[in-house]
């Protein structure tokens, strides 16, 4: 059974390097399990029910809608102006200000590709205009969007709620911590980089200037903190919390500044139901592709070479082992959430591993994976919306990426990063 497992996943891994849309490769694969097992052909459609049927999915639609309105209504100038306030004074001021525009941005939106989308076309030109090399600035954009799937809301933390039934309202707490220190480092690494070159601050620092900012800014920066809020205090529940952001996303964009017409709407409506009916099915098929390799015994023996290879009390060396393979896997494949955690969920369940600690590394994995070459989804869309070459952009992206592993270690060694919020809390 284990060879017919790997023959599953060298078809995934085959399909996918040739280009083919992830869905035919994830179908693809179980189908080879079936023809060669001898199983069931309805096995196939019913698994893909079962894995998009969790309650928890139904906010993934709304928070894509909420993060696309706010998106297309110009919201990231309010906050472009109040992150210049705050960090502008600082030696290599822009680039600071392009990680604290990713951490507002990315937490009313969710997604890094559309945080990009909001901010980076803003940015990336000021930062060029301003001195700054093309490579860099899309690098940063790049590197600094992933920030904004761990500040809540998160659609890698609901598809992470959704394949292991943890709670997504701890998942949000456990995430906003991180988030905060990934951006931390991120700045601390800009620091280095603007000594080293001689970037210039951007503006002093006056404090009248910051509130100004901050009262353009404030309804958009309520949102964020409105949903997790009703999530953590059991006012909202999860599809509750969706509905009420893009409430509060059609208000704001519509008639409180007024920037999002009902032409605007009907895009931003096509674009979102578009994207939720491809994230659904790439959820659906992972669900089932999880459920043949489970078939396979994949999991049992993944389980056994862990404690055959690190037959120690500790749960480190397997948490590092299993992030590893994601990481491999992240490099490729994306959405990777919901293709990996079926194939993880069992052995993480066996070794008692704390599922939502855990979960905020699968994110930082996935920040990570969406900046890794071969594929580098985010740095190939920095670059796009930069005009930049991307060799030269994965280039520029390396002292990111190193920050990054030492953050993700830093996580593995010190759970409580993301434990103590949530625990708290909750």
């Amino acid at each position: 059974m284990l060879l017919l497992a790997l023959a599953v996943i060298l078809t995934l891994c085959v399909l996918a390097l040739m280009g083919m849309p992830i869905i035919v490769a994830l179908a693809s694969s179980v189908i080879v399990f079936l023809m060669v097992s001898g199983g069931w052909e309805l096995s196939l459609p019913q698994q893909v029910l079962s894995g998009i049927s969790d309650y928890v999915l139904i906010t993934l639609p709304l928070f894509i809608l909420a993060g696309g309105i706010m998106n297309a209504s110009g919201i990231a100038d309010r906050l472009f102006d109040l992150a210049a306030a705050i960090f502008g004074w600082m030696r290599g001021g822009l680039a600071h200000v392009d990680i604290a525009v990713s951490v507002m941005f990315g937490g009313m939106i969710g997604t890094s590709v559309a945080d990009l989308a909001g901010s980076a076309s803003v940015i990336i030109p000021k930062m060029k205009k301003n001195g700054y090399p093309g490579p860099f600035a899309a690098a940063l954009s790049a590197t600094s969007s992933g920030i904004g799937i761990l500040i809540p809301p998160s659609s890698p933390m609901i598809l992470y709620s959704a394949v292991t039934g943890t709670s997504l309202g701890a998942l949000f707490l456990a995430g906003l911590v991180p988030g905060l220190v990934l951006a931390a480092t991120l700045m601390l690494t800009v620091a280095i980089l603007a000594r080293k070159n001689g970037w210039k601050p951007m503006q002093g620092f006056a404090w009248h200037e910051v509130m100004r900012t901050g009262k353009r800014a404030l309804l958009p920066m309520g949102l964020p903190g409105l949903i997790l809020g009703g999530l953590v205090f059991g006012i909202l529940t999860p599809s509750e919390a969706g509905a009420f952001a893009v409430a509060y996303a059609l208000i704001l964009s519509m008639a409180v500044y007024k920037t999002l017409t009902f032409r605007d709407l009907r895009t931003v409506l096509v674009e979102a139901t578009v994207l939720t009916g491809e994230v659904m099915l790439v959820v659906g098929f992972s669900v089932a592709l999880g459920w043949a390799l489970s078939e396979a015994r994949v999991p049992v023996a993944l389980a056994d070479l862990m404690q055959t290879v690190f037959p120690f009390q500790s749960t480190v060396p397997q948490i590092m082992l299993m992030l590893l393979l994601a990481l491999i896997a992240g490099m490729v494949l994306d959405p990777l959430i919901p293709m990996i955690m079926p194939i993880l969920l069992p052995s993480l369940m066996a070794l008692d591993i704390d599922l939502v600690h855990f979960g905020v590394l699968m994110v930082v994995t996935v920040v990570i994976g969406q900046v890794t070459p071969p594929v580098a989804l985010a740095l190939i869309v920095a670059a796009r919306i930069g005009k930049e070459d991307v060799i030269a952009t994965f280039r520029a992206n390396t002292p990111f990426l190193i920050a990054m592993f030492l953050f993700l270690l830093l996580l593995i060694f010190v759970p409580s990063i993301a434990t103590w919020l949530p625990n708290l809390v909750m």
